[in-house]
């Protein structure tokens, strides 16, 4: 457990457990509006946009941010929710992103950072890019939740009494998308992937409630995350795999949850 406190290794492991709870939380949202692959999407079109910002000389966390707000606005443009968008950002995103990290040996290497996640090389401009994006949920959040759980759960509530929702739903894919780009520059796609899937997919399963399930979605994400660092830094073995591998390995625990309430 030192090596979370090492100097060498304090700022990444801050880093990415910033971004693993926030991600989490955010991916409880998501599976409630049916769009987790949410996470995909935004995620390589982060990557295209990180691996386009060193081709055009523009920092690549600031270009994977932009790259995000762009999906935001082509989804608001369409006007459409579910996973299928999403699905059509995957392959977007993931076609630009390889195109273009095949043109220059520094765009290979954040194309391949992004694939195999390499959370050990993350330094301060990336810590406090997730440190400010993690702020900014937590506090927009619980502003709109309420909303957002109220469309979910009775869709024509809002438009009856005459309350535009479009202000709520720009406002969390904003904060989804930051989030999730963001997590994925620190220990990639793949384990951004996990991290927002399978914690909210156990939090449904385990909690009576909301509140209960952010707690739980945070915990296990913050418990995986803790896990994978340990467990990779130990045995040098590659972060996402691991993490990947454990978040997976935990996932019987909604099957024993199925059992103790029947």
């Amino acid at each position: 457990m030192e090596l979370l406190f090492d100097p060498l290794f304090r700022l990444p492991f801050f880093a990415g457990l910033t971004a693993a709870v926030a991600v989490a939380v955010v991916g409880l949202y998501l599976r409630l509006r049916g769009e987790w692959l949410a996470a995909l999407g935004f995620a390589h079109l982060a990557g295209a946009g990180g691996v386009a910002g060193l081709l055009l000389g523009a920092p690549p966390l600031v270009a994977a941010l932009a790259a995000s707000a762009v999906a935001v606005a082509i989804k608001g443009a369409l006007h459409r929710t579910g996973n299928d968008v999403y699905a059509w950002l995957i392959l977007f995103g993931w076609a630009a992103m390889m195109l273009g990290a095949s043109m220059t040996y520094h765009a290979k290497l954040l194309g391949e950072n992004l694939m195999e996640g390499q959370l050990y090389f993350v330094g301060a401009e990336e810590l406090w890019a997730t440190l400010i994006v993690a702020g900014a949920a937590a506090v927009l959040l619980p502003i709109i939740s309420r909303r957002l759980l109220r469309h979910e759960l009775f869709p024509g509530h809002d438009a009856a009494n005459g309350k535009p929702l479009w202000p709520v739903t720009l406002g969390f894919d904003l904060i989804a998308a930051a989030v999730v780009a963001i997590t994925a520059l620190v220990m990639g796609v793949m384990a951004a992937f996990a991290l927002v899937f399978i914690p909210a997919w156990l939090a449904f399963a385990l909690a009576g409630g909301w509140r209960r399930a952010v707690a739980w979605a945070a915990g296990l994400a913050a418990a995986i995350y803790t896990a994978a660092f340990v467990t990779a830094m130990a045995l040098d073995l590659p972060f996402a795999t691991v993490l990947v591998g454990i978040a997976a390995a935990v996932a019987p625990l909604r099957l024993l949850a199925g059992r103790l309430q029947a």
